[in-house]
């Protein structure tokens, strides 16, 4: 079987990869794949770039499942160097999949220009139509529908400017701002929403009046991924109450995913957007009693005042991790960051074990680490220059261990 997309043929991978979730397309993800078949038809790779948050490595993994293929994505940094790229690619020409290198231009540039006579090696034995040929003094079988491709975030610090030998291996295209308005509708249909079109202009107005008038601090996001992760829960949220109208689930999903990073002055002004988009709506507050009298008891336990303000910073940590996997907690010194992860943790175990009926509250085990103290390879974990092992970082013993 074969992909046809204008005059490139791909030979299908017949890679079983499992009923996984789809990109939303649009015009972008068009133009990202002309390309992309276009460079493979040419025997060329190709070069997503732009800022993060357009879809750079997820339109190249989606066209990966499309023509089923297996892709690889590799995240790269300044402690790649060449030995790793040779083993990466000899399995590629072998396999006949596909790789994503995410943020190419971080890796240093003596690496670069090595990887470049690599990647020239396997590209003049394509365009030969050889089915061996000798790569890293190996011969090689080679299959045709193997394919590398990069991705460059420009302009940031630490990254490196591509060599010409490089560049001329890869075919470009520029990812800009993708359509907000057709992923959300999309999304919120594939969640369940009937009112998908009119809530998702309304959710998109709000988070670009918000980026625009909203205070600008570092940790604010209003990019796509956050978009995304406000319509996922809302999807949990109208799962949750079906009998909830579907604007209100909306707000709330919105609401509690961004009021806990806002600073006080933002507060009043995010409300006023909300109220601006969505008129004479009343939002129920969500209701969570019993784990309120819990973070009561516990203060008490720990010997600490009650203050209104901890309470609600617990409570909204707790609603946060619900939909998050990482939580950052940011503030000044004695602001009570460790506090509030603390309490939620005590009062989080102590439910489990008065045997609540919320599956949410579970025996919680806390880890603390101090990165500022190690080496970024003690940390996550790095490989041995001489013995081309690998050892893992403090951070992977803690995870596995947890999991």
């Amino acid at each position: 079987m074969y992909i046809r997309q204008a005059n490139a043929h791909i030979q299908y991978g017949y890679e079983y990869l499992g009923p996984t979730s789809r990109l939303v397309i649009t015009p972008l993800t068009d133009k990202c794949w002309l390309t992309i078949t276009g460079a493979m038809h040419i025997k060329l790779g190709a070069a997503p770039a732009g800022p993060a948050g357009t879809g750079k490595t997820e339109s190249t993994k989606d066209l990966a499942k499309a023509c089923g293929i297996f892709c690889v994505v590799i995240n790269c940094s300044d402690q790649i160097e060449y030995r790793m790229m040779a083993k990466l690619f000899s399995g590629l020409v072998q396999s006949g999949s596909w790789t994503c290198l995410d943020e190419f231009n971080r890796i240093n540039i003596e690496v670069l220009s090595v990887i470049a006579q690599q990647l020239l090696d396997i590209k003049q034995a394509k365009t030969l139509g050889k089915e061996v040929f000798m790569f890293n003094e190996r011969e090689r079988e080679l299959k045709p529908q193997c394919g590398v491709f990069i991705t460059m975030n420009p302009g940031y610090a630490g990254r490196t400017e591509l060599p010409d030998n490089l560049k001329v291996l890869f075919r470009p295209v520029s990812m800009m701002i993708p359509a907000y308005g057709l992923i959300a509708e999309i999304m919120l249909f594939a969640e369940g929403f009937g009112e998908a079109r009119a809530l998702s202009k309304k959710m998109v107005q709000l988070y670009k009046l918000a980026s625009e008038q909203l205070s600008q601090q570092d940790h604010y996001d209003f990019g796509l991924r956050a978009v995304k992760s406000v319509l996922v829960m809302a999807g949990n949220l109208k799962r949750a109450n079906p009998e909830l109208p579907e604007s209100i689930v909306l707000i709330r999903a919105m609401r509690d995913s961004n009021i806990p990073k806002f600073l006080a002055a933002d507060l009043p002004l995010f409300s006023a957007l909300i109220q601006d988009l969505f008129p004479g709506v009343e939002i129920p507050t969500a209701e969570h009693k019993e784990l309120e009298q819990q973070i009561n008891s516990t203060l008490r336990r720990m010997k600490f005042q009650k203050v209104e303000k901890l309470n609600i910073k617990v409570i909204q940590l707790f609603e946060t991790l619900s939909v998050r996997f990482g939580v950052m907690i940011v503030g000044p010194t004695g602001g009570g960051k460790t506090t509030t992860y603390r309490v939620l943790a005590e009062s989080m175990s102590k439910l489990r074990e008065q045997h609540s009926r919320d599956e949410r509250f579970q025996q919680v085990k806390c880890k603390v680490l101090n990165p500022k103290s190690i080496t970024m390879g003690e940390l996550y974990g790095e490989e041995n220059a001489d013995t081309q092992e690998w050892s893992d970082g403090l951070a992977s013993k803690i995870l596995r261990k947890f999991s």
